[in-house]
């Protein structure tokens, strides 16, 4: 092959032992000159004894230390950007919250990942978060040192406090917090939560019950909004309320009434058997159950069939997986395994009563009508060729007008769900082997099937397969409480008048039916 050690010649310049090879083009050749001046090649001119290069060598006579000239303008080199680019692994802890959109994290104070789990999931109803930025109380300031009193004036403050801890999480000016204020308070409160074991460290503490105080003290202190029937905030987004029936299950009172009663939770129990595998299953059984009470007409004890049925669905669903028992050997709360399978997107409609699925059925068709038109659409760009858009292209554009969506909640019911339909939108998690023991983490959806693990202050991106991976079997990290959102139906927009016309004006036109004229 004939390679030549040459030398170029450009203004000023000159570049010594440049390889050229003349069994490649001289276009190739040019690339190669680029990369040494920053010349493109269709600017360059080369010369060879007053000879031009074009896109032959032709009859160019070439040896070993031959001078090429080359003539043409440099492109202009590229500023220095303003700001220079911070890689990830080089960023502060405060730049990495800020570049990757990141929750806050809270700190462990000794053993305080309960409280830390709870607070996460809680944040993520913004309903909820608007209701606690309303709330007018103040924290006592000599509440620590024992002159707050019990009761409704702890209360005050621990709401008080809630609120400027989810004021300062969501400004997102520090990385992490140490929400030593909020725990102090809610030792005052709960002096069990301030259990220390035998070593004096703080003991572990289950994060449910944790999560059902504090929804307790939100419950008193937090109204609801004007519009709502409803005392509290959380009646009215979290309340579910059942139609309970119960009817004697022996022979000798089978004349003896059902009776009927409303009864009301602000969590979904999943109870967990050798049978169970899926969520649903487990929540239905709680649903029917045989309970032993006073029978008025046998003047004793005897067996009622209990079924209940959902008559209220509140806009967030929160549902406990019932993973821990009391086991006598050792005295603790045992903690059930078990692989339970939970959904993305969760359908209550079969919990209902008859009444509600009435009620439920517009809006229900409503998405139904939705999904058929994606998956029509779906088909037709499948038809035409066209390809599925990519992630980045799914993503609203910053110049694109957010979307509108239709109320989730009946107009006479405010907080509630109309559908029955539901997006799980955070987890708790626990790792171990009892409640008294092992660890508690938060799992949030960001958007999409992107989501947040919330392990204290260490907060790391993951996907929805990852959380789909909680559900159990297993020592790692497995669902405790689930909280679902309400999903939402995007507002159609109305079609332009022309269009309509155009619509109507092609309609065919109905024939008459002999019914219609009148015959039988």
């Amino acid at each position: 092959m004939p390679t030549f050690k040459v030398n170029i010649k450009w203004g000023k310049e000159k570049y010594t032992d440049v390889d050229l090879c003349t069994e490649e083009t001289p276009d190739v050749f040019r690339l190669q000159l680029f990369s040494l001046t920053n010349v493109l090649p269709e600017r360059q001119k080369l010369m060879v004894k007053g000879a031009t290069i074009k896109d032959e060598w032709g009859n160019v006579k070439l040896k070993n230390g031959a001078t090429l000239l080359m003539m043409g303008t440099a492109e202009e080199l590229p500023q220095e950007p303003v700001e220079k680019t911070v890689f990830l692994e080089d960023m502060t802890d405060d730049q990495l919250v800020s570049a990757m959109d990141l929750v806050t994290g809270l700190e462990n104070l000794g053993n305080t990942c309960y409280m830390n789990a709870t607070v996460q999931f809680l944040k993520t109803v913004p309903e909820l978060e608007q209701a606690l930025q309303k709330y007018s109380g103040n924290v006592a300031g000599s509440g620590l040192m024992g002159s707050l009193g019990g009761g409704s004036n702890l209360d005050d403050s621990i709401t008080a406090s809630f609120r400027d801890l989810v004021k300062e999480m969501k400004a997102q000016t520090q990385p992490t917090i140490k929400p030593f204020f909020f725990l102090q308070l809610l030792y005052l409160r709960f002096p069990h939560f301030a259990e220390k074991n035998e070593h004096g460290h703080p003991m572990q503490q289950d994060a449910n019950e944790f999560l059902t105080e504090l929804m307790r003290i939100c419950q008193q202190k937090l109204t609801s909004n004007e519009e709502s029937k409803a005392q509290s905030i959380i009646d009215q987004y979290f309340q579910i309320e059942y139609d309970a029936r119960l009817k004697c299950a022996d022979e000798e009172a089978k004349d003896e009434p059902e009776t009927q009663s409303t009864e009301k939770s602000l969590q979904l129990n999943c109870f967990i058997s050798q049978e169970v595998k899926y969520m649903l299953t487990g929540i239905k059984s709680k649903l029917k159950e045989e309970i032993t009470k006073a029978s008025p007409t046998l003047g004793r004890d005897a067996i009622y069939q209990k079924t209940s049925s959902i008559k209220r669905l509140p806009g967030y669903l929160c549902v406990q997986m019932v993973r821990f028992y009391f086991k006598e050997k050792g005295a603790v709360n045992a903690k059930i395994l078990k692989d339970v399978k939970f959904p993305m997107s969760f359908d209550a409609y079969e919990l209902c009563s008859p009444e509600l699925k009435e009620r439920l059925r517009p809006v229900r068709d409503k998405f139904e009508a939705e999904e058929e038109a994606k998956a029509e659409a779906q088909i037709a760009d499948k038809l035409a060729g066209g390809k599925p858009k990519t992630a980045t292209q799914q993503v609203r554009k910053k110049d694109e007008p957010p979307k509108e969506y239709e109320r989730f909640d009946f107009a006479d019911d405010v907080g509630s769900n109309n559908s029955g339909h539901y997006e799980l939108q955070a987890i708790i998690t626990h790792k171990g082997r009892s409640s008294s023991s092992g660890h508690y983490v938060a799992w949030i959806r960001k958007s999409g099937d992107d989501w947040l693990k919330c392990d204290d202050d260490y907060v790391t991106p993951v996907t929805s397969e990852e959380v789909l991976k909680l559900s159990g079997g297993g020592d790692w990290h497995i669902a405790y409480v689930l909280l679902y959102g309400p999903r939402r139906l995007e507002k159609v927009a109305p079609k332009p008048v022309a269009e309509v016309a155009a619509v109507t004006d092609s309609a065919p036109v109905p024939m008459e039916t002999e019914a219609a004229n009148g015959d039988s």
